[in-house]
């Protein structure tokens, strides 16, 4: 065949299959693999970049990966172009070092991740195949995810199967329930495995499970009922039936009670009247009731004798020390590192000024704002002390954030958050606010100067540690602030976090109060708010909040407020049907009382004070200006060292230090031996055993002794020939009882 027929016949050819195709098939087009949105989410799932794996600081075995994927342009370089580019094989993408290791192939400390007729291997052998190509600005961006179901009320050992959808910016969507990245926030009442599948246990409560795919994420929300049968939970509707006319007008009432229909749980009974006494002396003031206001209160026949109870406590001194405390902890006035002659000054104005500032019930959106824009000399304005120890960018920013807006934002200081939105923008668009602290004057105390003078210096930089780009002042999440040449942006800092519509401010104030009172937040833990660790009861943090607001941030109405609701006059103990309850206030949680009242509460029993090293006689604990006094009581008993915002450095579990504190304690016996102490006066007092006894019960436990308990402590009284031997050891029993060292 000649050249010229030849060429012809192929352009016919060309031409048949061309215009022919429903005669000659095409085949399908090639789904195309973006190393963003495909390839990345697969790292992600396989754990590769993990902070166990390739994603942590320094890598793994010279291959190093962004965290979680957040940088896929960093990743894309490291498999692509890193190691001169071995990692992948264009030519045999089945012999790539990438799938090779991934598969166990080839020894892989990370062992076998992949199996090669999987999806995941495919697409990865895809993208090699197409070129590995790079991301480009005009590919598809993930816009969001959506999780269904969204809600589910499981019943116990059941199974839910999670769908998760990937949206585009191209308008394309695709399920990705394979590819996500799966987590419980309490895998004891349900666990997600790899695929999306929910498992419920055997315990009862309430469940969120986070899916993650890429950079946005999505929470499935469970719950599964105390009564676990239609017969138990008719019987729980028709109890909490019988319980809704008790509640009244209360919104906040009302939010529990909704709670306890959705779970059908059934909360104990309200507590006496000797238990709500001191349970709300120890809450409000740090301190025990004594014997005299426990038999006036239990006297008292008013129908309102509990809020009035509650008015006469917050006017007391000792709520404003004690709550001061509190703030103390959280604002890190800390003692401890320091030259103490020097800086006990500091510390004590500083405790000095936020005392006052509760005792005056200064509205805690102006507290904050005075704090945070703290100007002038420490000694002429205490809230200026904050910047001792508050000094650098991530102490600025994990403090504001943690104190007042709830959140954990560290992760952000080197990548994007792993289970929130915060990005390194985030956390140096909100350290930019300080970068214009200046300090000057004060003198060397230790590593850390005194005495110095806050002031707005002309200038200062905050640069994003990858791109080096110069960051604005912004808050947290939101847009840079609009600032003038000689604006302080911590001033608008003040104004953002303290406004109405701040979606943190007031909710986390709010959450901290409800936790203290009943012994877990509705967000726990109550500094780690995030769409990944939902609200347990979403409706009254909100009611809260917004009460809080419209009272013009008054602590002490906040504070009325959640002492009066029908959750914290409970009973502590359990019942069948609320057994196992920890998340929908159906009791009073239990908890020990914390190291200071504990120590102060041993003194008022025992009426012999304790004396600390460097500080005035017969100032009780609760009244210490900061942690760096010495008592090695307190230590054993969790007093936090004040090194962060945080809380839970104040710790409140028991151990068996503690226990040995309790027997060996050389204080204890000081003050259960002193000469004109209550024990030896109760010895030398013509008091019955019977009447010895009652006074000693009411003295300690704030309530009268059981006919068993008083005939049990008659008999011991009469058996022992010493009878100031016999008064201290039936003082110290009680003193070692968890009822005197918890509140219940």
């Amino acid at each position: 065949m000649s050249k010229l027929k030849l060429v012809t016949l192929n352009w016919l050819l060309l031409a048949f299959a061309m215009f022919s195709g429903d005669v000659i098939a095409a085949e399908p087009a090639q789904v195309v693999v973006r190393f963003g949105t495909d390839v990345v989410p697969i790292l992600t799932k396989l754990g590769c970049n993990g902070g166990g794996c390739h994603g942590k600081a320094t890598g793994q075995n010279g291959f190093k990966l962004s965290l979680f994927g957040f940088e896929p342009e960093v990743d894309y370089d490291a498999l692509v172009t890193d190691a001169r580019g071995r990692r992948l094989n264009h030519s045999a993408p089945d012999r790539s070092l990438l799938l090779l290791k991934a598969t166990s192939r080839m020894p892989h400390g990370g062992g076998r991740r992949l199996d090669e007729s999987s999806d995941d291997y495919r697409i990865l052998r895809d993208w090699i195949v197409q070129g590995a190509t790079a991301p480009r600005e005009d590919d598809p961006k993930l816009v969001r995810i959506e999780l269904l179901p969204r809600e589910q009320i499981l019943a116990t050992n059941s199974i839910q199967p999670l769908r998760v959808t990937a949206f585009f910016s191209d308008g394309t969507s695709r399920e990705v329930t394979r590819q996500a990245v799966y987590q419980s926030n309490e895998p004891s009442i349900a666990a997600v495995e790899a695929d999306g599948l929910v498992k419920t246990g055997s315990q009862h409560g309430l469940v969120s499970i986070m899916a993650r795919f890429g950079e946005q994420i999505a929470t499935f929300h469970a719950a599964v009922p105390f009564a676990s049968d239609p017969t138990k939970m008719a019987a729980a509707q028709s109890q909490l039936g019988q319980l809704e006319p008790k509640l009244g007008a209360a919104s906040f009432d009302r939010h529990l009670l909704r709670q306890w229909r959705r779970l059908g749980v059934v909360p104990s009974a309200p507590a006496d009247d000797a238990t709500f006494l001191r349970r709300a002396t120890i809450d409000i003031c740090g301190s025990l009731p004594t014997s005299d206001e426990v038999a006036e209160y239990l006297a008292d026949t008013r129908l309102d004798k509990r809020s009035r109870l509650i008015d006469r406590l917050l006017e007391r001194p000792e709520y404003a020390s004690y709550f001061a405390l509190k703030w103390a902890d959280i604002l890190q006035n800390r003692g401890a590192g320091y030259s103490t002659s020097k800086q006990r000054a500091g510390t004590t104005l500083f405790a000095a000024w936020i005392r006052d500032s509760l005792a005056a019930n200064k509205p805690y959106n102006q507290f904050v704002s005075e704090l945070v824009t703290a100007s002038g000399s420490q000694n002429e304005n205490p809230p200026a002390i904050w910047y001792r120890t508050v000094r650098k960018s991530p102490e600025y920013v994990e403090s504001v954030a943690q104190a007042f807006l709830g959140v954990r934002v560290q992760c952000a200081q080197c990548h994007h958050h792993p289970t929130e939105r915060w990005s390194q923008s985030d956390y140096f668009g909100l350290a930019a606010v300080f970068s214009r602290v200046g300090r000057k004057g004060g003198f060397a105390d230790a590593e850390v100067p005194t005495d110095e003078i806050i002031f707005l210096k002309e200038r200062g930089d905050v640069l994003h540690p990858r791109t080096g780009e110069i960051l604005k002042p912004r808050p947290l999440g939101g847009t840079e602030f609009s600032l003038g040449l000689h604006d302080d942006p911590r001033n608008s800092l003040a104004r953002w976090m303290t406004s109405a519509d701040n979606p943190f401010f007031a909710r986390t104030m709010a959450n901290r109060m409800w936790a203290h009172f009943l012994g877990r937040g509705i967000v726990h833990p109550i500094d780690d708010a995030r769409s990944t660790n939902p609200p347990s009861n979403p409706e009254l943090l909100d009611a809260l909040a917004q009460d809080f607001i419209a009272s013009g941030f008054d602590v002490k109405h906040l504070i009325r407020v959640i002492t009066s609701s029908y959750a914290y006059g409970l009973e502590s103990a359990p019942h069948p049907g609320n057994a196992g309850d920890t998340q929908t206030f159906a009791r009073f949680y239990p908890r020990r009382v914390t190291a200071e009242v504990l120590l102060d509460g041993l003194s008022q029993v025992l009426d012999v004070p304790t004396n600390f090293p460097g500080v005035p006689v017969g100032i009780r604990a609760i009244e210490l200006p900061d942690e760096n006094v010495a008592a090695h009581f307190l230590d054993v008993f969790g007093r936090p060292s004040r090194m962060s915002a945080c809380e839970c450095e104040r710790v409140d579990s028991p151990a068996l230090t503690q226990a040995l504190e309790l027997v060996n304690s050389a204080e204890i016996q000081r003050k259960l031996t002193e000469k004109t102490g209550y024990a030896q006066r109760l010895a030398d007092s013509d008091k019955s055993h019977a009447d010895l006894a009652s006074e000693v019960f009411q003295r300690v436990l704030a309530r009268r002794p059981r006919p068993d308990e008083l005939q049990a402590a008659i008999d011991f009284l009469a058996s022992e020939p010493d009878r100031a031997e016999a008064c201290r050891s039936l003082l110290w029993s009680l003193l070692a009882t968890n009822e005197f060292l918890f509140n219940h």
